[in-house]
C-alpha cells in the first residue's frame, strides 16, 4: 500500500502553483518582494543578535563598531554577491549590447536576480578586513562573530527562492518532487517534477549550520578559540552546499561544465571553502584560546 501511494505521489507531483505563492506583497503603488524582505530581516537578525554576543566576555570589538561593520558588510553582500555572480556564472553583465549596439547596463540590474553566495562571501571579507584595519581590530575574530549570524540570512533567502518559484531542483520521481512553473518556448506551462532543492538549502545551509553555530557560541568556550567559528562556518556551509548542489538543477549556461567534470560551479567554489575551514580549524587547535575579555570591549588581537 505504502509503495501504492509513493508510485502515485510521484505520478502527480505537487504543483508549485496550486500553493497560492506570490513573489512579494501588493502594496498598491509598490509590490514589497519577500527576496528583499529577506535580506532586511537577515540583516536585522545579525545586527540584533550581533549586539547581544558582544556583551558576553572575550568580545573582539565594541558596540561602537557594530553599525560601521553592518554598513560596509552591507556593502560587501550586494558588491561582492553580484560581481561574483557575473564572474563565476555570467560574464556577459559585465559587457552586453543591445539591439542598437548600445551598452545595456545588466549588471547593475539587481532586480533581475543573480546573486552569488561565494561572491558575497569575499565581499563580506573585504569589508571586514577593512573595519578591522581602521579600527585595529582581529580580524580573525571579528569574522568569527559575524559568521554566526549568516546562516539565518541563507535561509531566509532560500526560503525567498522557494516562494518565488526560482533556482529549483533537478527533474526526480521521488514522491515529494514538485512541479515549478517553466517558460518554454515563450509560453508559461508546468514543469516536470522536480527537487523542492531551495528547502534543502534552507533546512541544511541554514537552519541546521544556524543551530550548530548557536550552540558553539553561547554553549561552548568556542568564542575563545579565534577562527574557531568561522572555519566551522566555512567547512559546514561549503559541505552543506556542495551536498545540495547534486540535487539543484545547474545554471543553464553552465551546463556544459555539469556534463564535462561531474560538478556544477557551485561545487567547484565551495571545494576552497571547505579546504579553508578545515586548514584553520588546524591553525585554531594549535593556537589554543585567548584570555577573556571585559563585556564589550575589544580582547587581545589574533596572531
Amino acid at each position: 500500500m505504502l509503495s501504492l501511494l509513493a508510485e502515485t505521489a510521484a505520478a502527480q507531483p505537487i504543483e508549485w502553483s496550486s500553493l497560492g505563492l506570490k513573489p512579494g506583497i501588493d502594496l498598491g503603488f509598490f509590490e514589497l518582494r519577500y527576496y528583499s524582505l529577506a535580506y532586511l530581516f537577515g540583516i536585522l537578525f545579525a545586527y540584533w543578535h550581533l549586539s547581544k554576543m558582544i556583551k558576553q566576555p572575550g568580545a573582539p570589538m565594541a558596540a561602537r563598531h557594530v553599525e560601521d561593520l553592518f554598513f560596509y558588510c552591507f556593502l560587501g553582500v550586494i558588491l561582492g554577491g553580484r560581481l561574483g555572480y557575473a564572474a563565476f556564472y555570467d560574464p556577459s553583465l559585465f559587457v552586453r549590447f543591445d539591439g542598437d549596439g548600445f551598452v545595456s547596463w545588466n549588471l547593475l540590474r539587481l532586480w533581475d536576480g543573480g546573486m552569488s553566495f561565494h561572491g558575497g562571501v569575499l565581499g563580506v571579507l573585504v569589508a571586514i578586513a577593512w573595519v578591522s584595519k581602521r579600527n585595529k581590530l582581529s580580524f580573525i575574530r571579528v569574522c568569527d562573530y559575524v559568521a554566526v549570524n549568516v546562516p539565518m540570512g541563507m535561509m531566509l533567502g532560500r526560503l525567498a527562492n522557494f516562494i518565488n518559484g526560482e533556482l529549483y531542483g533537478r527533474t526526480t520521481d521521488v514522491s515529494w518532487a514538485m512541479s515549478f512553473p517553466e517558460y518554454i518556448n515563450g509560453v508559461l506551462i508546468a514543469g516536470p517534477p522536480r527537487h523542492p532543492s531551495q528547502l534543502y538549502q534552507a533546512s541544511l545551509e541554514g537552519l541546521a549550520l544556524l543551530i550548530v553555530m548557536m550552540v558553539l557560541f553561547w554553549m561552548t568556550r568556542a568564542r575563545f578559540k579565534p577562527g574557531f567559528l568561522v572555519a566551522t562556518f566555512a567547512a559546514g556551509m561549503g559541505l552543506a552546499r556542495f551536498v545540495n548542489e547534486f540535487f539543484r538543477e545547474p545554471d543553464a549556461q553552465l551546463a556544459w561544465l555539469v556534463e564535462q567534470t561531474g560538478l556544477s560551479m557551485g561545487q567547484w567554489l565551495s571545494i576552497p571553502l571547505v579546504l579553508a575551514g578545515v586548514v584553520v580549524m588546524i591553525w585554531t587547535f594549535r593556537r589554543g584560546e585567548i584570555a577573556g575579555g571585559s563585556n564589550g570591549g575589544a580582547a587581545p588581537k589574533a596572531s
